[in-house]
């Protein structure tokens, strides 16, 4: 079993590269999504700040248009008052004018404030536009960067996915069949070695039945808490596979 388990342990690294390779991928079409994402928000607060300028002018056009129609009107009542000869209704003209003033310098007072405000805006809308331009221009470079990694990775993960393909088929198909079975469920090693009556996988302690059994390497064993594939590291049958190097390399480092 563990022969047939040899195989299974080559295409098991070539899965966790490529499963390293498509995380890195999602991290760097994150990182793109991010970038256009801020650049877009930009966009939209310009696009809003624009809009508002828009409807600031429009009423101070409004405004100013209502301030020329008062003064027009106050110099009309100033000719009438002129030529009118009763106390009253010169009086009457006079409170109308006065009135009028009022409006005048309310309106006045108003578009002021309009135009400071519009002035305030419009200054707010050049520092949205420069933030743009150099998040544009800043993020060019590491845009195609990613790009570049991204092209790379696609790459890499087509020579790997062909010589997964080349040892797959001198797999055992049941076996095969269960393995790709747990990968998928846990994107993750589903073949590991028993370490001191423990399960790499999950880490929990199993009894020492289950240890004989593994060692024996008579039949698949399961990890009875996270249904992991056992085999016993010390085999020799597994020499020559990349997870015997490891462990020789983990050995050496100790």
């Amino acid at each position: 079993m563990l022969q047939q388990l040899k195989v299974i342990l080559d295409i098991q690294e070539y899965d966790m590269k490529m499963i390293r390779l498509m995380r890195l991928k999602k991290e760097r079409m994150t990182e793109l999504r991010h970038i256009e994402s801020l650049r877009q928000e930009l966009r939209q607060q310009q696009a809003d700040k624009e809009k508002e300028i828009g409807g600031l002018n429009l009423t101070i056009s409004n405004q100013e248009t209502r301030i020329h129609e008062i003064r027009e009107r106050i110099k009309k009542l100033e000719a009438r008052q002129n030529s009118v000869k009763k106390v009253d209704e010169f009086n009457a003209l006079t409170q109308e004018m006065t009135q009028s003033e009022r409006e005048k310098i309310a309106t006045e007072q108003a578009t002021s404030d309009l135009i400071d405000k519009r002035n305030m805006e419009e200054e707010i809308l050049e520092k949205i536009k420069t933030s743009l331009k150099e998040s544009e221009e800043s993020s060019r470079n590491l845009e195609n960067e990613i790009v570049s990694s991204i092209r790379l990775i696609n790459q890499e993960g087509q020579e790997l996915k062909t010589a997964r393909e080349a040892l797959a088929k001198n797999a055992d198909p049941e076996i095969m069949r269960i393995y790709e079975r747990l990968l998928n469920n846990k994107k993750d090693r589903v073949i590991v070695p028993l370490e001191n009556r423990t399960c790499s996988g999950c880490h929990i302690a199993l009894t020492a039945q289950h240890e004989n059994l593994v060692r024996k390497g008579e039949r698949l064993v399961f990890c009875e808490h996270c249904s992991r594939i056992h085999y016993w590291q010390e085999s020799e049958q597994i020499e020559g596979t990349v997870a015997a190097t490891k462990r020789r390399r983990r050995r050496a480092t100790a």
